[in-house]
């Protein structure tokens, strides 16, 4: 069932959002050649309960899952495409790699969510051209989110952003609604057919995200029960905002 957050509530709502934003920066500046996911992990758990908010992963139990989410913030390197657990004692970023920062936040009682994809040292130009597609194909299914538009809309729209591109959206991965729950209704495709799915109205909260391969879109999953890696080994990439729809539009609230 789709819920509708409140005016009162996605002004809570953008107070987190910016919060969130400024977290995901700050780490995004940490990324560098030789230093730790566990080193990043802890950095967002500080600043998280600096500011007296919680993280929203941690301990979270997706349906199916064995075990909770055992991290704050979801570490992602080069063919992992969602969902790296950062563990201790972590994996050394190397110079030339790409790694996807998810992170979920919980402010006054509600939950954004948001990523972003970053260099590691000097990337090649197919990382390169990579992140930047994937970036314009987010700010198109943002553009697309607009009250009485459909959610097909979206993945219409990030689906033909990408078109030429040479890359592929994962499979079966998608956005979805966020703000009570991580995860709540309606369920956020990469690809659609504008016009169809449900209508998006104000009150809505969504979480926009695609995911964009170099290779092939078929995905597989890690033995750790929560990494979602490309089935044939090559490069991902991923951005993602939280928005409200609004009576006049959309409101991007984990926007830097």
């Amino acid at each position: 069932m789709i819920t509708y957050k409140t005016k009162e509530e996605i002004e809570i709502l953008k107070e987190g959002g910016k919060r969130h934003a400024e977290i995901l920066r700050a780490l995004a500046e940490m990324v560098a050649p030789g230093v730790s996911t566990l080193v990043l992990e802890e950095e967002a758990l500080r600043l998280i309960r600096a500011h007296g908010d919680k993280p929203a992963f941690l301990g979270y139990s997706p349906a199916g899952a064995a075990r909770p989410y055992p991290a704050s913030l979801c570490v992602s390197i080069n063919d992992e495409i969602v969902h790296g657990i950062p563990n201790e004692p972590g994996t050394i970023l190397k110079d030339g790699d790409i790694v996807s920062l998810d992170l979920g936040l919980v402010h006054g009682g509600l939950i954004t969510d948001s990523a972003v994809t970053v260099a590691v040292g000097a990337i090649d130009d197919e990382s390169r051209k990579l992140l930047h597609m994937t970036k314009l194909a987010l700010e198109a299914g943002i553009k697309a989110a607009q009250p009485g538009n459909h959610i097909g809309d979206i993945g219409e729209a990030i689906s033909d952003a990408i078109e030429g591109s040479g890359f592929t959206l994962a499979d079966d991965l998608a956005g979805h609604g966020v703000g009570y729950h991580v995860h709540e209704d309606p369920f956020v495709p990469n690809t659609g057919v504008a016009g169809e799915g449900e209508v998006l109205k104000p009150g809505m909260v969504i979480a926009i995200e695609p995911m964009l391969n170099v290779g092939g879109s078929s995905i597989k999953d890690a033995d750790d029960g929560y990494t979602i890696l490309t089935a044939d080994g090559s490069r991902s990439a991923h951005f993602e905002h939280t928005i409200a729809i609004t009576e006049h539009g959309n409101i991007v609230l984990t926007r830097d």
